[in-house]
Formats: C-alpha cells, sequence, structure tokens
C-alpha cells in the first residue's frame, strides 16, 4: 500500500511539473503539496451559511423570517436547493471557468460541494443528477458545459447517477443577466424539451453555476415534474443578490 501510494505521489509531482495546477480562486500556479487551491486563498471564498432561504438557499442577515424577500414575493416550481458561495468572493473564478476553458476547475467545485452540502445531499435521497444544460450553439462555441462538468464530478463522489443529456435546451435564449425577473420567465418558455421517459426518477438535482432568481432552474424543473419527477431540488456554486 505504501509503495503504490508513493508511486502515486511521484507520478502526481510529476504531472504537477509538466502541467501545472492552477488555484481555482486566483489561477496562480499552486505549489507542490499544497492542494487544489494556493495557500494564500484558503480563506478567500465566502461560503453561504445558516441562516439561509429555506427555499433558494440565499443568505440571510438579521431577523428575516425563513425566506428570503424573493421568494417571499415569487413561488417556485422548484422544492428546493443550496448555494455553495457568495457570488462576488468567485465570480472572477466562475468567469475562468465558464468562459477561459478551466474545465479542471470542476473538481475542485465538487469537493468543495460534498465537504460544505454532504448532510444536506443525503437528505435530498436523490436518484438523478441533472445539469442545466446549454444551447447546441453555445456548446459547439465553448466546447463543453459548465454545468456538466461539475454534475459528472459531484455524482463521481457521490454515487448519484449522472443525466447529461436528458434535458436538452432546444431554444436560443437571450443571456439572462440582460432580463428582468418577467423578462427571463418570458424568455425560457419552451426553452427546454425532455426526449426520455423520466417516470422512473422521485427525486432529482439540478446543478447549475450561479443562481440569481432562479428562472432558469424553475423552467427545467417544470419539464422535469410535467414527466413525472416528483421532487426536485438543485446545487449551484454561486448565488447572487436577486432582484
Amino acid at each position: 500500500m505504501r509503495n503504490n501510494e508513493s508511486e502515486f505521489t511521484i507520478k502526481e509531482a510529476l504531472l504537477n511539473v509538466m502541467f501545472p495546477r492552477r488555484c481555482a480562486v486566483c489561477d496562480e500556479i499552486v505549489p507542490a503539496g499544497e492542494g487544489l487551491i494556493c495557500r494564500q486563498c484558503q480563506t478567500k471564498p465566502q461560503y453561504i451559511k445558516e441562516p439561509r432561504c429555506r427555499r433558494c438557499g440565499k443568505q440571510l442577515t438579521g431577523d428575516t423570517g425563513i425566506y428570503c424577500k424573493d421568494c417571499t414575493q415569487r413561488r417556485h416550481v422548484f422544492d428546493y436547493g443550496y448555494a455553495l458561495y457568495d457570488y462576488q468572493s468567485m465570480r472572477k473564478s466562475i468567469y475562468r471557468f465558464k468562459y477561459n476553458r478551466r474545465c479542471e476547475y470542476a473538481v475542485f467545485y465538487a469537493k468543495e460541494i460534498c465537504r460544505n452540502l454532504w448532510d444536506e445531499i443525503c437528505i435530498m435521497h436523490a436518484d438523478a443528477i441533472i445539469p442545466v444544460p446549454v444551447h447546441k450553439s453555445r456548446l459547439r462555441s465553448r466546447g463543453y458545459n459548465q454545468a456538466s462538468l461539475v454534475a459528472t464530478e459531484l455524482s463521481r463522489l457521490t454515487g448519484i447517477p449522472v443525466y447529461k443529456d436528458l434535458v436538452q435546451r432546444v431554444k436560443k435564449t437571450i443571456p439572462q443577466k440582460e432580463l428582468n425577473i418577467q423578462e427571463r420567465q418570458n424568455n425560457l418558455k419552451k426553452a427546454f424539451n425532455i426526449g426520455t421517459d423520466v417516470v422512473k426518477l422521485n427525486k432529482t438535482i439540478l446543478v447549475d453555476d450561479i443562481y440569481t432568481t432562479g428562472s432558469t432552474l424553475d423552467a427545467v424543473a417544470l419539464e422535469l415534474k410535467k414527466h413525472g419527477v416528483e421532487s426536485v431540488y438543485f446545487i449551484t456554486l454561486c448565488i447572487g443578490e436577486g432582484l
């Protein structure tokens, strides 16, 4: 066993020399032996902690009840979910992951999700992990779906099967960040399609990078529930302030 561990350490060290690992927070090269992020960035990510909204997982402050302002003003199709980080603390990291081909960050994000939200995932008793899909034109131009990368790693760590192609994005939509809540909802009408019978799936976890208003997650959850899924939860890397 010790010989195998020694061989693995040597192989890892050699790979790190040839292909230096970059910190998933600051993107600088991580010295060998420091893990997936550098020592200086250990305290930079700001995690969402209790008290948090019982619906969207947003950080609550003060005596505001169990739901955030957004969730008291509108109903969601999804049941509930969690976000790992406050958006502002990790926005540069998420941007590089999403647009600059830092696909290797997915390993770090998935491990962080398991480390911080393991109990919550266990309580969900999900029988499927489903990444929020991107349109095929965006997939061609970007080369990958960032949500799918995280979902795949999360499946590997949890043992929950991942269904990458169950939901398709059939409508090319305007970027959600440019729209208000009503425009987001209209933008996503008939945007998703499920071509496979999912009646055997009872509880699913959607995975996405950023939660802003929840409109995208609601649109996917609606399609899943139309096809017989009982409960739809979600996990996102970051959550914004909402609208």
